[in-house]
């Protein structure tokens, strides 16, 4: 069984960022559009990025944002992917020459192969809970029997996942990656490290039952 790729959305803290590397993650995204209560400036999401070990991933999200806010983001934080959450177009997203993710927002989105058709450059999908011109970390959940299954492009979930739920969203969807913001945090941004290890544990637990 492939193993189930992690990501921890919306970190603003070091110590978040050192309790999601001891625990495993595969990526931490840091949210840089100035919309989000997430949101982190340019020094802190630099520095946050400055601590990440080697093999776990950057990503940044971003919204909608200005082409200049985009370049000067990609400047000071080198991020290794970038996540569109917005309305942006295939050229928008690749005009940075940075590989990135598009948020499918199954809100308002019926056909999942349809809408990543149209970003054939997209090196994955993170099908989130939102409707279009939404943002994520809402806590809110989709049906996961909507996401497609042998898609050919990875694809990662989101929306209201927790550790109560993320091994049911596992065994329905058998996405590539999970991504969690709100059902790891205390409080918009600060996260619970018990809530964390929790998910983990419950994520593992799952592989482990598809492993047999």
């Amino acid at each position: 069984m492939t193993r189930t790729r992690v990501k921890f959305c919306g970190l603003t803290r070091a110590e978040d960022v050192a309790a999601a590397c001891d625990l495993g993650v595969d990526a931490i995204g840091l949210v840089m559009t100035r919309r989000s209560k997430r949101f982190v400036d340019l020094d802190q999401a630099a520095a946050l990025r400055a601590l990440l070990p080697p093999f776990v991933a950057a990503v940044v999200l971003l919204l909608d944002d200005e082409p200049e806010w985009v370049r000067e983001v990609i400047s000071r934080v080198a991020p290794d992917l970038l996540q569109f959450h917005g309305e942006e177009s295939a050229q928008e997203c690749a005009a940075h020459g940075r590989r990135y993710l598009k948020a499918v927002p199954m809100g308002s989105v019926a056909d999942v192969g349809a809408y990543a058709a149209t970003h054939p450059q997209a090196a994955g999908f993170l099908l989130d809970s939102h409707a279009a011109g939404g943002q994520g970390g809402s806590g809110e959940a989709f049906d996961w029997h909507r996401v497609p299954r042998d898609f050919g492009r990875p694809l990662l979930l989101a929306g209201g996942l927790n550790a109560g739920n993320v091994a049911a969203a596992v065994r329905t969807a058998r996405p590539f990656a999970v991504d969690v913001s709100s059902g790891i945090e205390a409080a918009p941004g600060i996260k619970s490290a018990s809530r964390m290890r929790e998910f983990m544990q419950s994520l593992a637990a799952a592989g482990a039952e598809q492993d047999h």
